[in-house]
């Protein structure tokens, strides 16, 4: 029997326009690392995984937001689906209107290499998001360290599932590179800490689409009748999953937990179908990456213990290995005892 864990702990606290570029950005010819804007025009296009999810609806807020706040000329780009080839093609559109900087958060970090090594070519300043280990990008900023991020998922899976019992977890796609190191760091953990459990498939992908993983959970419940748990990595894995163990009748049976957002999971969270989500707020992720854009743009650098004056990236890292990633302290678990406290 599944045990219900109402626990949490919070530390820390998309995009509507579209397919490829509606409009002008007013950039200065690009700003590149030398700082050679004025400050006053700056201009800087964030380019997301995809438009239409709650997840990026939430960056949106964040990027007009930090628009609002300065006066710069800012805005969000995705397209409609998770596909690398559309967004290096939007990402080549902004090339063509010379922005100062542009902030991506990558679909498949290595298919954006080369196009984003074009836009440095060209003086602008790239600044990266769930994209550790890109090597065309000024700053990395990532909001907390991705393989811990994944062994407390799992800690938190593990003691659902009363350590043992099989599991499965999904990402939303195989290229998705901190996706892929988040599952990785959970699995480390539940092999060292959980030895009774068993992930009884590699990592599963949804292509970023609620509908394909609850077709994919549905398939994997009837697959693996003994199944006790599913994480999620896409912000709508979990919803997918949630639908299909509520239709099972699973609730009590099965453990869902993952990277989501209270918007999209709230109501399967009350209704018991998930049992926690894990985030960042993508607001916030979204102006901290601009920040990060703003100051390097300017000519200052990203050290240890820069203060983006933006709540959970008030004292960045380096992350161990990298020489252009940085963390910040982000991370945010909701339950049923405090979903209510989101808005978002």
């Amino acid at each position: 029997m599944k045990r219900k864990l109402m626990q949490g702990v919070g530390v820390g606290a998309v995009a509507m326009l579209a397919l490829t570029g509606c409009g002008q950005v007013g950039g200065s010819g690009g700003g590149g690392s030398e700082g050679e804007s004025s400050g006053d025009d700056l201009s800087m296009v964030t380019v997301v995984k995809v438009s239409g999810v709650g997840w990026f609806d939430r960056m949106e807020v964040g990027v007009n937001e930090y628009a609002e706040e300065t006066g710069f000329d800012v805005r969000q780009e995705g397209a409609d689906d998770a596909s690398p080839e559309k967004q290096i093609q939007i990402v080549q559109d902004m090339i063509a209107q010379a922005p100062d900087a542009i902030t991506v958060v990558p679909n498949s970090p290595e298919a954006l290499e080369n196009v984003l090594g074009q836009a440095r070519d060209q003086g602008i300043v790239v600044v990266a998001h769930e994209a550790a280990g890109i090597e065309n990008a000024d700053i990395d900023i990532e909001a907390f360290d991705n393989a811990s991020y994944g062994s407390q998922i799992m800690d938190n899976l593990g003691e659902c599932m009363e350590g043992e019992g099989e599991y499965v977890q999904f990402v939303g796609g195989l290229t998705a590179k901190t996706h892929m190191e988040w599952v990785g760091g959970a699995l480390d953990q539940q092999e060292a800490e959980f030895p009774d459990m068993t992930r009884v498939e590699d990592p599963v992908e949804s292509k970023e689409d609620e509908n394909v993983a609850y077709e994919r959970s549905k398939e994997l419940l009837a697959k693996h009748p003994d199944l006790k748990g599913i994480q999620g990595s896409a912000g709508t894995d979990v919803a997918g999953a949630a639908r299909a163990v509520q239709e099972a009748g699973l609730e009590d049976q099965v453990c869902v937990m993952g990277t989501s957002i209270p918007s999209v999971a709230k109501q399967y969270i009350e209704d018991g179908s998930i049992d926690k989500i894990f985030f960042w707020d993508p607001a916030l992720a979204g102006k901290a990456q601009l920040k990060i854009a703003e100051l390097l743009v300017s000519g200052e650098e990203i050290t240890a213990g820069t203060d983006l004056g933006i709540e959970g990236y008030d004292s960045l890292q380096p992350l161990d290995g990298t020489d252009n990633v940085f963390v910040g302290d982000a991370a945010v678990i909701v339950d049923a005892d405090n979903v209510d406290e989101y808005d978002f």
